[in-house]
Protein backbone atom coordinates (compact mmCIF):
# COMPACT_ATOMS: atom_id res chain seq x y z
CA UNK A 1 0.00 0.00 0.00
CA UNK A 2 1.68 3.39 -0.70
CA UNK A 3 2.08 5.69 1.39
CA UNK A 4 0.26 8.95 1.20
CA UNK A 5 2.60 11.42 3.18
CA UNK A 6 3.79 15.54 1.56
CA UNK A 7 6.68 14.88 2.82
CA UNK A 8 7.45 11.29 0.75
CA UNK A 9 5.43 12.44 -2.08
CA UNK A 10 8.19 15.71 -1.89
CA UNK A 11 10.93 13.52 -1.55
CA UNK A 12 10.49 11.57 -4.37
CA UNK A 13 10.35 14.25 -6.56
CA UNK A 14 13.45 15.81 -5.31
CA UNK A 15 15.00 12.36 -6.26
CA UNK A 16 13.54 12.66 -9.74
CA UNK A 17 14.28 16.06 -10.46
CA UNK A 18 18.18 14.91 -8.98
CA UNK A 19 18.15 12.30 -11.27
CA UNK A 20 17.18 14.22 -14.63
CA UNK A 21 19.80 17.04 -13.45
CA UNK A 22 22.66 14.19 -13.38
CA UNK A 23 21.70 12.17 -16.43
CA UNK A 24 21.01 15.54 -18.14
CA UNK A 25 24.51 16.84 -17.56
CA UNK A 26 26.70 13.61 -16.89
CA UNK A 27 25.87 12.76 -21.09
CA UNK A 28 26.62 16.39 -22.00
CA UNK A 29 29.51 16.66 -20.67
CA UNK A 30 30.71 13.44 -21.31
CA UNK A 31 29.13 13.19 -24.85
CA UNK A 32 30.95 16.53 -26.09
CA UNK A 33 34.24 15.63 -24.31
CA UNK A 34 34.39 12.06 -26.18
CA UNK A 35 33.28 13.92 -29.62
CA UNK A 36 36.28 16.29 -29.28
CA UNK A 37 38.49 13.84 -28.52
CA UNK A 38 37.41 11.57 -31.39
CA UNK A 39 37.84 14.47 -33.84
CA UNK A 40 34.21 15.51 -34.40
CA UNK A 41 33.80 19.47 -35.05
CA UNK A 42 32.23 22.30 -33.00
CA UNK A 43 29.20 22.27 -35.20
CA UNK A 44 28.70 18.15 -35.35
CA UNK A 45 29.37 18.35 -31.55
CA UNK A 46 26.27 20.99 -31.32
CA UNK A 47 23.86 19.49 -33.75
CA UNK A 48 24.14 16.39 -31.52
CA UNK A 49 23.56 17.72 -28.48
CA UNK A 50 20.40 19.41 -30.60
CA UNK A 51 19.05 15.98 -31.27
CA UNK A 52 18.47 16.47 -27.48
CA UNK A 53 16.13 19.30 -27.96
CA UNK A 54 14.14 17.29 -30.72
CA UNK A 55 13.04 14.80 -28.33
CA UNK A 56 11.88 17.53 -25.92
CA UNK A 57 9.85 18.73 -28.45
CA UNK A 58 8.30 15.47 -29.27
CA UNK A 59 7.87 14.68 -25.40
CA UNK A 60 5.84 18.38 -25.31
CA UNK A 61 3.84 16.87 -28.00
CA UNK A 62 2.77 13.78 -26.57
CA UNK A 63 3.32 14.17 -23.35
CA UNK A 64 0.03 15.50 -22.15
CA UNK A 65 -2.42 12.87 -23.91
CA UNK A 66 0.22 10.10 -22.56
CA UNK A 67 -0.27 11.54 -18.53
CA UNK A 68 -3.69 11.26 -18.67
CA UNK A 69 -3.61 7.65 -19.98
CA UNK A 70 -0.91 6.33 -18.49
CA UNK A 71 -0.15 8.25 -15.19
CA UNK A 72 2.58 10.63 -14.32
CA UNK A 73 4.20 7.40 -11.79
CA UNK A 74 4.58 4.99 -14.95
CA UNK A 75 5.84 7.45 -17.23
CA UNK A 76 8.42 8.41 -14.61
CA UNK A 77 9.27 5.01 -13.76
CA UNK A 78 9.19 3.86 -17.45
CA UNK A 79 11.93 7.06 -17.77
CA UNK A 80 13.80 6.43 -15.08
CA UNK A 81 14.52 2.95 -16.84
CA UNK A 82 15.20 4.22 -20.20
CA UNK A 83 17.58 6.67 -19.29
CA UNK A 84 19.52 3.69 -17.56
CA UNK A 85 19.33 1.52 -20.70
CA UNK A 86 20.01 4.58 -22.95
CA UNK A 87 23.33 5.27 -20.92
CA UNK A 88 24.61 1.93 -21.09
CA UNK A 89 23.94 1.85 -24.63
CA UNK A 90 25.80 4.57 -25.30
CA UNK A 91 29.77 3.30 -24.91
CA UNK A 92 28.47 -0.06 -26.32
CA UNK A 93 27.87 1.90 -29.52
CA UNK A 94 30.29 3.72 -32.08
CA UNK A 95 31.00 6.76 -33.17
CA UNK A 96 28.08 7.49 -36.24
CA UNK A 97 25.27 8.03 -36.69
CA UNK A 98 24.17 5.46 -33.96
CA UNK A 99 24.52 8.27 -30.77
CA UNK A 100 22.40 10.52 -32.89
CA UNK A 101 19.04 8.38 -32.20
CA UNK A 102 20.49 7.73 -28.78
CA UNK A 103 20.51 11.13 -27.80
CA UNK A 104 17.29 11.87 -29.37
CA UNK A 105 16.15 8.83 -26.85
CA UNK A 106 18.20 10.57 -23.54
CA UNK A 107 15.99 13.74 -24.67
CA UNK A 108 12.64 12.35 -24.98
CA UNK A 109 12.85 9.89 -21.28
CA UNK A 110 15.13 13.31 -19.58
CA UNK A 111 12.17 15.72 -21.00
CA UNK A 112 9.56 13.16 -19.13
CA UNK A 113 11.44 13.00 -15.94
CA UNK A 114 11.38 16.92 -15.92
CA UNK A 115 7.97 17.98 -16.81
CA UNK A 116 6.57 15.70 -14.63
CA UNK A 117 8.20 16.37 -11.61
CA UNK A 118 7.80 19.90 -12.08
CA UNK A 119 4.10 19.71 -12.39
CA UNK A 120 3.95 17.63 -9.21
CA UNK A 121 6.06 19.81 -7.45
CA UNK A 122 4.23 22.75 -8.38
CA UNK A 123 0.76 20.77 -7.68
CA UNK A 124 2.08 19.92 -3.66
CA UNK A 125 2.34 23.72 -2.84
CA UNK A 126 0.29 26.62 -2.09
CA UNK A 127 1.36 30.58 -3.21
CA UNK A 128 2.50 31.85 0.35
CA UNK A 129 5.39 29.00 0.02
CA UNK A 130 5.37 28.28 -3.96
CA UNK A 131 9.26 30.49 -4.19
CA UNK A 132 10.53 28.16 -1.35
CA UNK A 133 9.32 24.91 -2.10
CA UNK A 134 10.65 25.92 -6.04
CA UNK A 135 13.56 26.48 -4.72
CA UNK A 136 14.16 23.45 -3.05
CA UNK A 137 13.04 21.46 -6.35
CA UNK A 138 15.55 23.87 -8.59
CA UNK A 139 18.50 23.22 -5.67
CA UNK A 140 17.97 19.54 -5.84
CA UNK A 141 17.93 19.62 -9.61
CA UNK A 142 21.27 22.04 -10.08
CA UNK A 143 22.58 19.59 -7.42
CA UNK A 144 22.52 16.73 -9.58
CA UNK A 145 24.01 19.11 -12.95
CA UNK A 146 26.62 19.11 -10.26
CA UNK A 147 26.88 15.65 -9.76
CA UNK A 148 27.42 15.09 -13.20
CA UNK A 149 30.48 16.83 -14.41
CA UNK A 150 32.01 15.96 -10.73
CA UNK A 151 31.24 11.71 -11.41
CA UNK A 152 32.92 12.50 -15.11
CA UNK A 153 35.69 14.20 -12.82
CA UNK A 154 36.15 11.44 -10.37
CA UNK A 155 35.73 8.54 -12.95
CA UNK A 156 37.39 10.29 -16.24
CA UNK A 157 35.61 10.38 -19.44
CA UNK A 158 36.76 7.02 -20.62
CA UNK A 159 35.80 3.84 -20.57
CA UNK A 160 32.29 2.16 -18.99
CA UNK A 161 32.74 4.09 -15.77
CA UNK A 162 30.89 7.62 -15.72
CA UNK A 163 27.93 5.56 -17.96
CA UNK A 164 27.58 2.85 -15.38
CA UNK A 165 27.18 5.13 -12.36
CA UNK A 166 24.86 7.55 -14.47
CA UNK A 167 22.60 4.35 -15.62
CA UNK A 168 22.94 3.01 -11.81
CA UNK A 169 21.64 6.38 -10.02
CA UNK A 170 18.90 5.97 -12.83
CA UNK A 171 17.63 2.47 -11.58
CA UNK A 172 17.74 3.46 -7.93
CA UNK A 173 15.30 6.16 -8.65
CA UNK A 174 13.37 3.76 -10.44
CA UNK A 175 12.95 1.66 -7.71
CA UNK A 176 11.77 3.79 -5.02
CA UNK A 177 8.92 4.37 -7.11
CA UNK A 178 8.80 0.85 -8.07
CA UNK A 179 8.20 0.34 -4.66
CA UNK A 180 5.17 3.12 -4.30
CA UNK A 181 6.41 4.66 -2.17
CA UNK A 182 4.76 7.60 -2.70
CA UNK A 183 1.27 8.60 -4.51
CA UNK A 184 1.46 11.41 -7.28
CA UNK A 185 -1.12 13.67 -7.94
CA UNK A 186 -3.60 12.65 -10.89
CA UNK A 187 -3.03 13.83 -14.34
CA UNK A 188 -5.41 16.45 -15.05
CA UNK A 189 -6.32 16.58 -19.26
CA UNK A 190 -4.14 19.40 -20.56
CA UNK A 191 -6.21 23.34 -21.05
CA UNK A 192 -8.00 24.91 -24.07
CA UNK A 193 -5.66 26.55 -26.52
CA UNK A 194 -2.36 25.85 -27.86
CA UNK A 195 1.26 27.25 -28.19
CA UNK A 196 0.06 31.23 -28.97
CA UNK A 197 -2.76 31.05 -26.47
CA UNK A 198 0.01 30.51 -23.82
CA UNK A 199 2.05 32.40 -25.03
CA UNK A 200 -0.13 35.94 -24.92
CA UNK A 201 -0.56 34.35 -21.27
CA UNK A 202 2.56 33.99 -20.16
CA UNK A 203 4.96 35.51 -22.23
CA UNK A 204 7.56 35.70 -19.45
CA UNK A 205 7.27 32.24 -18.54
CA UNK A 206 7.73 30.70 -22.47
CA UNK A 207 10.77 32.72 -23.15
CA UNK A 208 12.22 32.45 -19.77
CA UNK A 209 11.89 28.80 -20.02
CA UNK A 210 13.49 29.31 -24.35
CA UNK A 211 15.89 31.27 -22.29
CA UNK A 212 17.36 28.47 -19.87
CA UNK A 213 17.33 25.55 -22.25
CA UNK A 214 19.13 27.39 -24.75
CA UNK A 215 22.20 28.57 -22.20
CA UNK A 216 21.69 25.52 -20.27
CA UNK A 217 22.39 22.71 -23.36
CA UNK A 218 24.72 25.10 -25.16
CA UNK A 219 26.45 25.81 -21.42
CA UNK A 220 26.64 21.89 -20.81
CA UNK A 221 28.23 20.82 -23.96
CA UNK A 222 30.62 23.96 -24.64
CA UNK A 223 31.82 24.92 -21.26
CA UNK A 224 34.14 22.42 -20.69
CA UNK A 225 35.38 22.81 -24.21
CA UNK A 226 35.39 26.35 -23.68
CA UNK A 227 37.51 26.08 -20.60
CA UNK A 228 39.87 23.95 -22.25
CA UNK A 229 40.97 26.49 -24.95
CA UNK A 230 41.38 28.88 -22.70
CA UNK A 231 44.28 26.45 -21.13
CA UNK A 232 42.49 24.37 -18.62
CA UNK A 233 43.00 21.03 -18.20
CA UNK A 234 40.32 18.21 -18.95
CA UNK A 235 39.29 17.68 -15.02
CA UNK A 236 39.38 21.19 -14.21
CA UNK A 237 37.43 22.28 -17.08
CA UNK A 238 34.72 19.45 -15.38
CA UNK A 239 35.54 20.99 -12.51
CA UNK A 240 34.40 24.53 -13.73
CA UNK A 241 30.96 23.10 -15.03
CA UNK A 242 30.32 21.68 -11.25
CA UNK A 243 31.26 25.16 -9.75
CA UNK A 244 28.84 26.81 -11.61
CA UNK A 245 26.26 24.50 -10.78
CA UNK A 246 26.92 24.31 -7.15
CA UNK A 247 26.45 28.30 -7.65
CA UNK A 248 23.02 26.99 -8.88
CA UNK A 249 22.53 25.02 -5.82
CA UNK A 250 23.63 27.17 -2.80
CA UNK A 251 21.68 30.86 -4.08
CA UNK A 252 18.00 29.02 -5.16
CA UNK A 253 17.24 29.69 -1.65
CA UNK A 254 17.83 33.09 -0.95
CA UNK A 255 16.57 33.75 -4.74
CA UNK A 256 13.37 32.04 -3.66
CA UNK A 257 13.12 33.85 -0.69
CA UNK A 258 13.44 37.40 -2.53
CA UNK A 259 10.67 35.80 -5.14
CA UNK A 260 7.95 35.09 -2.35
CA UNK A 261 8.91 39.07 -1.07
CA UNK A 262 9.01 41.12 -4.21
CA UNK A 263 7.44 41.62 -7.70
CA UNK A 264 8.87 38.27 -9.61
CA UNK A 265 8.95 40.25 -13.15
CA UNK A 266 10.94 42.95 -11.65
CA UNK A 267 13.48 40.34 -10.30
CA UNK A 268 13.45 38.35 -13.04
CA UNK A 269 14.60 41.31 -14.81
CA UNK A 270 17.38 42.08 -12.61
CA UNK A 271 18.88 38.20 -12.60
CA UNK A 272 19.25 38.69 -16.82
CA UNK A 273 20.59 41.71 -16.26
CA UNK A 274 23.28 40.78 -14.38
CA UNK A 275 23.32 37.00 -15.93
CA UNK A 276 23.86 38.93 -19.64
CA UNK A 277 26.74 41.47 -18.18
CA UNK A 278 28.46 38.44 -16.63
CA UNK A 279 28.98 36.39 -19.06
CA UNK A 280 30.69 39.47 -21.20
CA UNK A 281 33.11 38.95 -18.56
CA UNK A 282 33.67 35.23 -19.29
CA UNK A 283 36.79 35.89 -21.75
CA UNK A 284 38.78 37.69 -19.15
CA UNK A 285 37.48 35.53 -16.06
CA UNK A 286 38.51 32.53 -17.76
CA UNK A 287 42.03 33.31 -16.86
CA UNK A 288 42.07 33.87 -13.67
CA UNK A 289 41.99 31.05 -12.01
CA UNK A 290 40.54 30.93 -8.52
CA UNK A 291 38.84 34.13 -9.58
CA UNK A 292 37.04 32.21 -12.27
CA UNK A 293 35.85 29.82 -10.02
CA UNK A 294 34.21 32.16 -7.81
CA UNK A 295 32.54 33.98 -10.92
CA UNK A 296 31.04 31.35 -11.99
CA UNK A 297 30.06 30.27 -8.91
CA UNK A 298 27.31 33.28 -8.42
CA UNK A 299 26.85 33.52 -12.05
CA UNK A 300 25.72 29.95 -12.12
CA UNK A 301 22.74 31.03 -9.32
CA UNK A 302 22.30 34.26 -10.42
CA UNK A 303 21.20 32.28 -13.97
CA UNK A 304 19.47 29.56 -12.41
CA UNK A 305 17.41 32.30 -10.27
CA UNK A 306 15.70 33.26 -13.58
CA UNK A 307 14.01 29.75 -14.50
CA UNK A 308 13.56 29.16 -10.57
CA UNK A 309 11.54 32.65 -10.41
CA UNK A 310 9.74 31.64 -13.54
CA UNK A 311 8.22 28.51 -11.86
CA UNK A 312 7.29 30.54 -8.81
CA UNK A 313 5.09 32.79 -11.61
CA UNK A 314 3.37 29.73 -13.26
CA UNK A 315 2.66 28.16 -9.98
CA UNK A 316 0.98 31.46 -8.50
CA UNK A 317 -1.11 31.91 -11.52
CA UNK A 318 -2.22 28.41 -13.37
CA UNK A 319 -3.58 25.74 -11.57
CA UNK A 320 -5.38 22.34 -12.97
CA UNK A 321 -5.54 21.85 -16.85
CA UNK A 322 -4.12 25.26 -17.21
CA UNK A 323 -0.82 24.46 -15.73
CA UNK A 324 -0.96 21.25 -17.35
CA UNK A 325 -1.33 23.08 -20.91
CA UNK A 326 1.03 25.59 -20.04
CA UNK A 327 3.69 22.92 -18.95
CA UNK A 328 3.02 21.48 -22.57
CA UNK A 329 3.70 24.93 -24.20
CA UNK A 330 6.90 25.18 -22.18
CA UNK A 331 7.93 22.35 -23.25
CA UNK A 332 7.73 22.94 -26.79
CA UNK A 333 9.53 26.34 -25.97
CA UNK A 334 12.47 24.32 -23.45
CA UNK A 335 12.72 22.21 -26.77
CA UNK A 336 13.47 25.08 -29.60
CA UNK A 337 15.51 26.98 -26.74
CA UNK A 338 17.57 24.12 -26.39
CA UNK A 339 17.33 23.10 -29.67
CA UNK A 340 18.59 26.61 -31.45
CA UNK A 341 21.47 27.46 -28.43
CA UNK A 342 24.12 24.55 -28.75
CA UNK A 343 23.74 25.47 -32.69
CA UNK A 344 24.32 29.00 -32.31
CA UNK A 345 27.03 28.32 -30.01
CA UNK A 346 28.68 25.64 -32.70
CA UNK A 347 27.70 28.05 -35.39
CA UNK A 348 29.37 31.07 -33.53
CA UNK A 349 33.05 29.17 -32.67
CA UNK A 350 33.79 28.71 -36.54
CA UNK A 351 33.89 32.37 -36.43
CA UNK A 352 35.17 33.33 -32.92
CA UNK A 353 36.72 31.13 -29.91
CA UNK A 354 34.03 33.37 -28.05
CA UNK A 355 31.20 31.58 -29.29
CA UNK A 356 29.73 30.45 -26.10
CA UNK A 357 30.01 33.54 -24.16
CA UNK A 358 28.80 35.84 -27.09
CA UNK A 359 25.62 33.88 -27.24
CA UNK A 360 25.13 33.67 -23.60
CA UNK A 361 25.47 37.28 -23.10
CA UNK A 362 22.93 38.25 -25.81
CA UNK A 363 20.21 35.69 -24.96
CA UNK A 364 20.04 37.02 -21.55
CA UNK A 365 20.47 40.47 -22.74
CA UNK A 366 17.85 40.65 -25.38
CA UNK A 367 15.33 38.80 -22.36
CA UNK A 368 16.13 41.51 -20.16
CA UNK A 369 15.27 44.26 -22.84
CA UNK A 370 11.77 42.45 -23.58
CA UNK A 371 11.36 42.21 -19.79
CA UNK A 372 11.61 45.56 -19.49
CA UNK A 373 10.11 46.89 -22.65
CA UNK A 374 6.74 44.54 -22.77
CA UNK A 375 6.50 43.23 -18.80
CA UNK A 376 7.66 44.65 -16.67
CA UNK A 377 7.08 48.91 -16.31
CA UNK A 378 7.85 50.63 -12.79
CA UNK A 379 5.52 53.11 -11.31
CA UNK A 380 6.18 56.68 -12.96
Amino acid sequence: MAIRTPFISQATVILVASIFGLGYSLSAALIALRLENSGASSLSIGLNAAMHAVGVLITAILLPRFSVRFGMRFLLLLSLLATTIILILFPLMPWSWTWFPLRLGLGIATEILFVLSETWTNQLCDDTSRGKVMAFYMTAMSTGFAAGPLLLSATGTGGFAPWLAGGALSLLAALVLLLGTTTPPPAQPKGHGGFLHYLRLAPVALFSTALNAGVEAAGMSFLPLYAMSAGWGENGATQLLSTLMLGAIALQLPIGWLADRMPREKLILHLALIAGIGALAWPWLISLGVIAYIALFVWGGVFVGIYTVTLTLIGSRFSGSDLVGLYAAAGLAWGVGALLGPSAVGAANILTAQGLPVVTAASCLIFAVFIRRYVYRPAS
